[in-house]
């Protein structure tokens, strides 16, 4: 009895700690969407923390708790809310894919994931204000764009040596698979009001003009033995 009684007591500490932490999960997560919220709306350099605080129902100090200015604050919600997106690109499974399987997962991950979302306005703020702030661009880089380039480019390139590919453009150019999702970010920042783009059709566009059409059978029309002949 007394064992099982001293296991009990020691279980206390363990589950006050879970708890503490999850409400530290939950508060930093709030401010994050506060941040997200704030940024949008005003941008990176007309964002005051105070703002930051009272949309997340926080002191101003308690912000300081978890990320040291409004910098680190927007690169951890970079981490947050794009990082796992790019876990999901950069994986040994999806290198064994074929190029164009590998096209039309991250053509559907962005409509699905990115645009559908209030993803899409972290990276409508590094492109508004990443030529003012250049630190922000650059952490944006490391973090998003060269993880990408650089889970692609050994794909694409093997896809060429094995003629996968008619020409070695995109394994020098990764950065022509993901041209339409900005050309969609910045359309639907300027534009949208007057003319919707369909975004999802604007990627099957695109991969087609890259790939070819399918055919019926799921296959490019490109490479299909009528039109290599």
């Amino acid at each position: 009895m007394q064992q099982k009684g001293r296991r009990s007591r020691a279980a206390v500490p363990a589950l006050a700690g879970n708890a503490r932490m999850a409400r530290q999960a939950e508060r930093r997560g709030a401010i994050l969407a506060a941040a997200l919220e704030e940024f949008a709306a005003s941008g990176f350099a007309a964002t005051r923390l105070d703002d930051v605080a009272r949309r997340a129902g926080v002191a101003k100090g308690t912000i300081y708790l978890y990320f040291n200015d409004k910098e680190h604050l927007f690169q951890e919600l970079v981490r947050a809310e794009l990082s796992p997106i790019v876990g999901a690109v950069a994986t040994p499974q999806m290198a064994q894919l074929p190029p164009q399987a590998i096209a039309e997962i991250i053509a559907d991950i962005f409509v699905r994931e990115i645009f559908g979302t209030r993803r899409k306005d972290v990276i409508r703020l590094v492109i508004t204000e990443g030529a003012r702030f250049p630190k922000l661009a650059e952490f944006y880089y490391h973090e998003v764009i060269e993880r990408v380039m650089t889970a692609l480019r050994p794909i694409l390139t093997r896809a060429v040596e094995r003629g996968e590919l008619p020409n070695d453009a995109l394994a020098r150019f990764p950065q022509l698979l993901v041209a339409p999702a900005l050309v969609a970010l910045v359309w639907n920042s300027m534009f949208d009001r007057f003319a919707p783009l369909d975004v999802r059709d604007l990627m099957r566009a695109h991969l087609d003009l890259l790939f070819g059409e399918r055919t019926s059978s799921g296959k490019s029309a490109r490479n299909s033995p009528r039109n290599s002949l």
